[in-house]
C-alpha cells in the first residue's frame, strides 16, 4: 500500500511538473455555440468542452450563427479527440479539438474567419498567423472592419447591465 501511494504521488507530481495532459475521445452530442459543445465519452460520461485558444462571436453578435453552423457541420455526431489543457471556472474542459483524423477545430475556425485568436490565454504564433491571414483576406467576420471581439462585447454588455 505504501508503494502504491508513493507511486501515485510521483505520477501526480510529474504530471504537474511536465504538464502531461489528458486526452479523451468521444462523440459530440450537442453544439452550444461556435466554441462550446457537449461530448459523450466511452463511459457515457457527458463533458462540456470549450475549444482552446480561440473565441467565437457571442449569440446576437454577427457571425455567431455561422460559427455555430461551421462547428456543427465539422463535429456534430462525430467522434473527436480532445487534448485537455485545463478546466475553466465554469467547469468546462478546455482543449484542442481534433476531428477527421488530424484537423484542429481552433485552426479551422480561425481560417474561416469565424473566431478570434484568444491572446489572453494563448501566445501561439501559428494561431495568430491564421487570424492575420483571415483578416487580410476578409474571411468571415473580418468582412466588417468594426467587428467587436467577444471579450469586449461581453464587457460592454456587463457595463450596460450595471448602469
Amino acid at each position: 500500500m505504501f508503494y502504491f501511494k508513493q507511486f501515485f504521488l510521483t505520477v501526480v507530481f510529474l504530471s504537474c511538473l511536465f504538464g502531461f495532459s489528458q486526452i479523451i475521445t468521444g462523440k459530440v452530442v450537442a453544439i452550444a455555440d461556435g466554441d462550446t459543445f457537449k461530448l459523450l465519452d466511452k463511459d457515457s460520461k457527458l463533458h462540456k468542452i470549450r475549444v482552446a485558444n480561440i473565441d467565437c462571436p457571442e449569440r446576437k453578435q454577427p457571425f455567431s450563427t455561422k460559427a455555430k453552423k461551421f462547428t456543427s457541420d465539422a463535429i456534430f455526431n462525430k467522434t473527436v479527440k480532445i487534448n485537455i489543457l485545463r478546466t475553466d471556472r465554469y467547469g468546462r474542459l478546455i482543449g484542442d479539438v481534433i476531428y477527421n483524423g488530424s484537423l484542429n477545430l481552433s485552426e479551422e475556425l480561425l481560417k474561416k474567419g469565424l473566431a478570434w485568436h484568444y491572446v489572453k490565454y494563448s501566445k501561439d504564433p501559428k494561431l495568430q498567423s491564421l487570424e492575420n491571414d483571415a483578416r487580410s483576406k476578409k474571411n468571415g467576420l473580418w468582412q466588417d472592419p468594426t467587428s467587436v471581439a467577444p471579450w469586449e462585447w461581453r464587457a460592454n454588455k456587463k457595463k450596460i447591465k450595471s448602469e
